[in-house]
C-alpha cells in the first residue's frame, strides 16, 4: 500500500512549512496580544490559500479549487506546528457552509465574513424539551408581523452548545401548526441580543455550569427579519438536512481518535494495569476498532482524491467514531475508578488529564451518541440509504 502523496504534494508541503516558520511565531504572547497575532496570522494563511478554501473571497475566504490532497499536507502541517487552523464551533463548521450552500446573496455577505473571523458565533437552535432526535416535532413558534416584514417567534430551545456565548443562532420553528409533521417548519437565524431573549446555562452532572458547556434559550416575541429567513417557507426541515450533513461530518473525522487511544494507554499504565491481561485485551481490541477507523479515513480521503465514491461507508464514520469514544471512556472509567467521582476537578494523574477531565470524556461520549442526529437514527440512515434494507415502519410510525 502506498501512503505517499506524490512529489507535487510534498513540494507543496515545504511551502506550507516554510510559510508557519516564518509566520507563526506566538511564544511570549499572551490575552489579548496573542488574540490579536492568532487573527492576523489566520488573514495570512487565507491570503496564501491555506484556510478556508471553500469559501469565495468576496465573503473572506481563499476560493481555492477542490484539492483534498493539498488540504490534507495543510491541516498535516499546521498540526505538526501546532498553529490554528479555522475558527472553530458550529458557524464555520454549520453555518457557513449551510448559506453558501442554501443562503441568500444578503445573507452571505452579512454573516459568512463575520463568522469566519470569530466576531459571530452561533448555537444550533435545534432540540426542545421533548423534542430531541425527532426535529421534525419542534413546538417553537414564529408568525409573520402584521406588515409582513418580520418573524416574531415564542417557545425554547434547549442543549444549546456555547449558549451562553453565542451571538447568533440558527434554528427551526413551525410556522405553519397545521401542516403535515415535516412540513410547515422554516429556518430562520436569530440576532441574541435582544430583549425578548432569555438564556441560562445547565448545570451538568460533572458540575460544569459556564461559557462553554450547554444553555436553554426562552423566546418571549423576540424578532428577526424576513430577510434572514434561509430557503422557502415551510422548508425548514430541507435546509436543517443540509446542516446537519456538515455537522456529521465534522463528528465523524479520524483526527484525534489516535490521540486520545495513546492517552488510554498512558492511563492504563500510570494506574498500574497496563501489565493486567484483560485489560490488555480491551486496549487491543479498541486499538484495532481505533486503526479500522483511521484506514476507512484514508480510503475516503484516496476515493475523493481520485473522484470516487466511496460508498455506505461515508454514512458510517460518525457513528463508529461515537461508539469507539465510548469504549475508550468505559475503559478509561474502569481504570480509574472511585477517584473520578472524589477528587476535586483537575486533581490528580492520568496521562495529564486528571480523573475530572476524564470524566468529561466519559460525559462527553454519551453526548455524542445524540449530537448530529442520534445512533438509532444514524443506523435508519445507513440502512435505508446505504445498505437499501426497507423502511422501519415502526420508527416511522407506521404499523
Amino acid at each position: 500500500m502506498d501512503l505517499s502523496y506524490g512529489e507535487t504534494a510534498e513540494t507543496f508541503r515545504k511551502e506550507v512549512r516554510g510559510f508557519l516558520g516564518r509566520e507563526w511565531q506566538p511564544a511570549g504572547r499572551r490575552g489579548a496580544e496573542l488574540k490579536e497575532f492568532v487573527r492576523a496570522f489566520r488573514r495570512l494563511a487565507v491570503e496564501q490559500g491555506y484556510l478556508y478554501r471553500s469559501v469565495p473571497r468576496i465573503y473572506g475566504g481563499s476560493e481555492q479549487p477542490v484539492d483534498v490532497i493539498r488540504a490534507q499536507v495543510i491541516r498535516e502541517e499546521f498540526g505538526r506546528a501546532r498553529a490554528p487552523m479555522e475558527v472553530g464551533g458550529n458557524g464555520v463548521n454549520m453555518t457557513v457552509p449551510t448559506l453558501l450552500e442554501r443562503g441568500t446573496e444578503e445573507q452571505r455577505e452579512l454573516f459568512i465574513r463575520k463568522t469566519i473571523e470569530g466576531d459571530y458565533i452561533w448555537g444550533q437552535g435545534y432540540s426542545e424539551p421533548g423534542s430531541g432526535s425527532d426535529l421534525a416535532s419542534v413546538r417553537t413558534r414564529a408568525e409573520l408581523s402584521p406588515d409582513g416584514s418580520r418573524w416574531i417567534i415564542n417557545g425554547q430551545k434547549i442543549w444549546t452548545s456555547m449558549g451562553m456565548q453565542a451571538t447568533h443562532m440558527f434554528m427551526l420553528v413551525r410556522t405553519e401548526p397545521d401542516a403535515p409533521k415535516h412540513e410547515g417548519i422554516t429556518y430562520l437565524l436569530l440576532d441574541l441580543d435582544q430583549s425578548g431573549i432569555t438564556r441560562r446555562p445547565i448545570r451538568q452532572m460533572t458540575g460544569e455550569e459556564g461559557a462553554h458547556t450547554f444553555c436553554e434559550f426562552y423566546f418571549d416575541n423576540a424578532e428577526t427579519p424576513v430577510g434572514w429567513q434561509v430557503g422557502e417557507r415551510g422548508q425548514g426541515w430541507f435546509v436543517s438536512r443540509t446542516t446537519l450533513k456538515h455537522e456529521r461530518a465534522s463528528i465523524g473525522s479520524a483526527d484525534g481518535l489516535g490521540r486520545q487511544f495513546g492517552k488510554l494507554v498512558d492511563l492504563a499504565r500510570e494506574t498500574g494495569r497496563l501489565a493486567d491481561p484483560v485489560v490488555r485485551d480491551r486496549l487491543a481490541q479498541i486499538e484495532g476498532r481505533v486503526l479500522s477507523h483511521r484506514y476507512s479515513s484514508f480510503r475516503l480521503f484516496s476515493c475523493a482524491a481520485a473522484g470516487d465514491d466511496a460508498g455506505p461507508i461515508q454514512l458510517m464514520m460518525k457513528l463508529l467514531l461515537t461508539e469507539i469514544g465510548h469504549d475508550i471512556a468505559l475503559l478509561a472509567q474502569d481504570l480509574i475508578g472511585d477517584a473520578a467521582m472524589t477528587e476535586p476537578r483537575g486533581a490528580g494523574t492520568g496521562a495529564g488529564r486528571g480523573p475530572n477531565k476524564w470524566l468529561d470524556q466519559i460525559m462527553g461520549s454519551l453526548g455524542n451518541s445524540i449530537a448530529g442526529g442520534a445512533s438509532n437514527i444514524q443506523r435508519n440512515i445507513i440502512g435505508e440509504r446505504g445498505l437499501g434494507l426497507p423502511r422501519d415502519l415502526a420508527m416511522a410510525g407506521e404499523r
